[in-house]
């Protein structure tokens, strides 16, 4: 597996090296950091560390540079395979996963609820160890993130949750990636979220103070983001010393901020709620009116797709909108989870200051 990995690179060996230099030139210099992510699942980014998010978009950064900008082929899933398994349909997960497993060499199996018994005929127990025995990692977009807990206990391979109804932590990588590309580092920035209490927002709240950066939120009222999760993310602030607010007003939460962030207000399987919930969320459309007050370097984020009421034209086709970076770059992160979790390749790219 090594030697076929080796003969792809389009790289010089060196000669008259140790094993361990040899190990560092194909492998990286994984001694820079020391995160061993090998065989873990991602459900949720309040599993991991601050130098295990670092690694990660560590990583990312490396595969894009290695992949994209020099053209260097790493065939690094070959051998391996993919179930990914969707309730939910996607564009950028599944596109991100799916083509971007594959040219890491693996072959990825999208599956949907019409196309296995997930829950129907056959129990997730039973699902979790059948596709433990085929394939090397299982990626679910699933409704409830019970399901992912339950899969966990049962598989005897990773778990990577596409989205659930409490977490969407690979779209949240994404966008640590986007801001570390467009900012050089995230340390000390605001991001301020604007819109609903939901699983994107929650993704946010169990990393952004591991990474040092300060979070407001706006919500309205009676769509706030999760007791448990909001207690969870105090104690975060306090012991990373970062600052958090939350709010009902989304002109005081973008004040001073230098990242606007805000997602749908009806999420998959809200449909009926649509009515109450557009009048609920009068007032919280970003504009450039809204972000007058925000930092002179301020950008704009959201997961897509995207309703008009949420952002308007202005800001969502402006240079200050990363949404197409950020849309990108979900496939990158991605990438850098299938093969932290998989493999034992560490990133040979100079480590980003974060």
């Amino acid at each position: 597996m090594l030697f076929k990995a080796r003969k792809f690179f389009s790289i010089a060996k060196p000669t008259g090296t140790s094993n361990q230099m040899l190990r560092q030139f194909w492998y990286g210099p994984s001694a820079q950091m020391n995160v061993h992510l090998k065989g873990r699942d991602l459900l949720t980014l309040q599993n991991y560390t601050a130098d295990e998010l670092k690694y990660l978009l560590w990583m990312a950064s490396d595969l894009k540079q290695r992949i994209k900008h020099k053209g260097e082929y790493l065939p690094l899933m070959q051998g391996k395979s993919l179930a990914m398994i969707f309730e939910k349909r996607s564009t950028r997960t599944r596109l991100s996963a799916e083509t971007g497993f594959a040219l890491l060499g693996g072959h990825p199996s999208f599956l949907t609820t019409q196309d296995i018994h997930l829950g129907t005929n056959e129990s997730l127990t039973d699902t979790a160890r059948v596709l433990s025995s085929m394939t090397n990692a299982i990626l679910a977009r699933v409704y409830k993130h019970n399901d992912l807990d339950l899969m966990t206990k049962e598989a005897t391979i990773p778990i990577i949750n596409g989205l659930s109804d409490l977490y969407h932590p690979l779209q949240i990588l994404a966008d640590y990636l986007t801001l570390q590309e467009h900012y050089g580092g995230l340390n000390g920035l605001t991001v301020t979220w604007i819109g609903d209490g939901n699983n994107v927002l929650h993704s946010i709240m169990m990393s952004a103070a591991k990474l040092g950066m300060h979070l407001r939120i706006a919500t309205p009222k009676g769509f706030e983001p999760d007791l448990r999760i909001t207690e969870i993310t105090e104690q975060y602030s306090k012991e990373y010393g970062t600052k958090l607010l939350l709010t009902t007003d989304p002109f005081e939460a973008a004040d001073s901020a230098n990242v606007l962030v805000t997602d749908t207000w009806i999420s998959m399987g809200q449909e009926e709620e649509k009515k109450e919930r557009l009048k609920a969320f009068q007032g919280y459309q970003i504009t450039m009116q809204m972000a007058k007050s925000a930092a002179s370097n301020w950008t704009f984020l959201h997961c897509l797709p995207r309703k008009p009421e949420e952002v308007d034209d202005e800001v969502f086709y402006s240079p200050r909108s990363l949404v197409f970076q950020e849309a990108e770059n979900r496939k990158w992160t991605i990438m850098a989870v299938m093969v932290s979790l998989l493999t034992d390749y560490s990133p040979q790219l100079q480590k980003p200051t974060f």
